[in-house]
């Protein structure tokens, strides 16, 4: 049987039951495209950036939780690519990104010259270390076998993005898929990485734990073991803290959950972590902003138990010396199934104490408080609140980074069934726009809210015209506090707080957002007022179509609670005088 490789591309894709894919046109990447568009199952959506492109097959991905897809030409469509594909790298998100080439023909190969071809980029040595795989196609017939292969791996064990890179020639040729040669992954054994010892040694830490916490990771969500990991709370009675990727998993008014911890997390979520004398992560990376630093402040009296799919995360530990008291390379949905057929015996009388404690300190440092509400102009911390309770089950949400998603994960009561999306490790500017648009996309034009800061919407805003062009219903809330919030808050720490490009009055354009959110032909209003917060999401959220507001936030707001750099997660400022703040903690702090 004879076809074009472009086509082949294509009706493989549709074998895997992709609906859209991204794409920016480009010479070296019109014969993928024009494949793409005589198809009959499958849809390419056009953006007005590859970066745009390359997000949107990420949130794809997410959404779905079937592959992502992005075409993109060589040159420099194929280097726009690399901030979303980072975000996916890092977020173990599974993507096939497929960029045109020039044509072998053109190739420097080994001459040493920097470029032959029009255009011509070594992809390979630019991808190689933010994808799990990478290839240049050189012969037609490869095609069949490296498109199995990088789409087993993107999937496989921790899953991320793949890249191949088709020179335009191979694109248009003509291959017999009877005497193509076949990828056939090796099929492993059947058998669980973990040992009955290491199952033991966790039970006995269980059964011996007074102050107990679970973390949960984006791992989770990866494995598909959220409703297993429910079960698992109920199951220990064991509080639990969530990474920012988690953090829609499990309802807000849940008693066991304290929400989530780190650098930018609560004062009672880090002070119950920093307190506990057992935790057991999950899926999670434990990075730096959830740890503190330095690493080995983490958790200071407690055991601590990892359970990774990768075994280079359980590894590094030690070189920062924090001590990991059990490993276990394991996918979470399989140990947490497991853990599920067993009895497991704990303490729950003092963990009862525990849980009382902790809530306590709920009590103690609320996140939203009556001042708040009492002031004129809008706190974000009222807003992320009062969007909260306006937002419904099964609500699907995208949030760009800096303040923004601080706030959010401080502030926001999650109901069932909610989603929240972020490029949670890349955390790009411009991120939330595009990737909003391909979740409404996947659901059928469903009903997004996404929250933007007005830095991040200027890196993609010229998607604005994407969002109108497919009748999206995506309510952009853009928390405008002209400049970057997050960068400003630094410089208070530790420059003097000289607004160097962070402020209109450090160097930065003031722009009117609403004027040309509607020049696009998106309705919206302005908003300034706390007591204009209510009415003013309502209007949005239930508006027909589209819509942009845009919220008018005092520079003066940053993240609080936050940890400066450098310190351990129990100094949280600004707070309570030392005295007062060492009396109100169960452990004092390391020296």
């Amino acid at each position: 049987m004879l076809i074009k490789v472009s086509d082949y591309i294509v009706k493989f894709l549709e074998k895997k039951n992709i609906k859209h894919i991204f794409v920016l046109t480009g010479g070296a990447a019109l014969h993928l495209i024009h494949s793409a568009g005589l198809s009959k199952k499958l849809k390419f959506i056009p953006t007005l950036h590859e970066q745009a492109s390359a997000m949107a097959a990420d949130s794809y991905s997410r959404v779905t939780k079937n592959i992502g897809v992005a075409f993109a030409t060589s040159g420099p469509g194929a280097t726009n690519l690399v901030t979303g594909v980072s975000g996916a790298y890092f977020d173990s998100v599974p993507v096939l990104y497929i960029t045109g080439q020039v044509s072998t023909h053109r190739d420097k190969n080994k001459t040493g010259v920097r470029q032959i071809g029009f255009q011509e980029t070594d992809c390979v040595s630019i991808f190689k270390s933010i994808t799990k795989y990478v290839v240049k196609i050189k012969k037609p017939i490869d095609i069949v076998y490296e498109l199995e292969k990088a789409y087993h791996i993107s999937r496989s064990g921790r899953p991320g993005p793949v890249l191949i890179d088709i020179p335009d020639n191979i694109q248009r040729e003509m291959i017999d898929l009877t005497i193509a040669k076949k990828y056939l992954p090796k099929i492993k054994k059947k058998h669980k990485d973990f040992t009955n010892t290491q199952i033991n040694n966790l039970l006995k830490l269980f059964k011996n734990s007074k102050r107990p916490i679970l973390i949960f990771g984006w791992g989770i969500h990866l494995s598909n073991a959220e409703k297993f990991a429910k079960k698992l709370i109920k199951k220990l009675g064991f509080p639990v803290v969530t990474t920012w990727g988690m953090a829609h998993m499990i309802e807000s008014n849940e008693p066991l959950n304290i929400g989530t911890w780190g650098t930018h997390g609560t004062r009672f979520s880090n002070f119950a972590v920093q307190n506990s004398d057992l935790v057991v992560s999950i899926g999670s990376r434990l990075d730096t902003k959830a740890t503190g630093s330095p690493i080995n402040t983490f958790a200071r009296g407690a055991k601590k138990v990892v359970i990774d799919i990768d075994k280079f995360e359980l590894n590094k530990f030690k070189k920062f010396g924090l001590k990991i008291d059990l490993k276990i390379k394991s996918d979470a949905n399989e140990i947490i199934k497991h853990l599920l057929k067993l009895e497991i015996k704990v303490q729950k009388k003092e963990i009862n104490i525990w849980r009382n404690q902790i809530n306590k300190w709920k009590n103690q440092y609320p996140i939203v408080t009556k001042k708040n509400y009492k002031e004129k102009k809008i706190n974000p911390y009222v807003f992320v609140r009062e969007l909260s309770k306006q937002c419904k089950n099964n609500e699907i949400i995208f949030v760009d980074t800096g303040c923004a998603i601080a706030w959010m994960m401080q502030a926001f009561k999650f109901k069932k069934n909610q989603s929240l999306f972020h490029d949670f490790n890349n955390t790009a500017m411009g991120w939330a726009l595009p990737a909003a648009i391909a979740g409404s996309i996947a659901k059928k034009k469903k009903r997004i809210i996404a929250v933007i800061g007005d830095g991040s919407l200027s890196m993609n805003i010229q998607e604005l015209a994407t969002l109108v062009e497919h009748k999206l219903p995506i309510k952009i809330f853009l928390i405008n506090n002209s400049g970057h919030a997050m960068i400003r808050q630094t410089q208070d720490q530790w420059l003097k707080s000289k607004y160097f490009a962070s402020s209109i009055e450090g160097g930065l354009p003031d722009i009117n957002y609403l004027k040309i959110a509607k020049e696009y032909g998106i309705k919206g209003s302005t908003c300034s007022l706390n007591s204009e917060l209510k009415k003013t999401i309502s209007k949005a959220i239930n508006s027909k179509g589209s819509f942009f507001c845009d919220l008018r936030i005092d520079i003066k707001h940053g993240v609080i609670p936050q940890v400066r750099f450098g310190k351990p997660n129990e100094d949280l400022e600004p707070l309570l005088p030392r005295k007062e703040f060492l009396e109100n903690m169960l452990i004092k702090p390391l020296k």
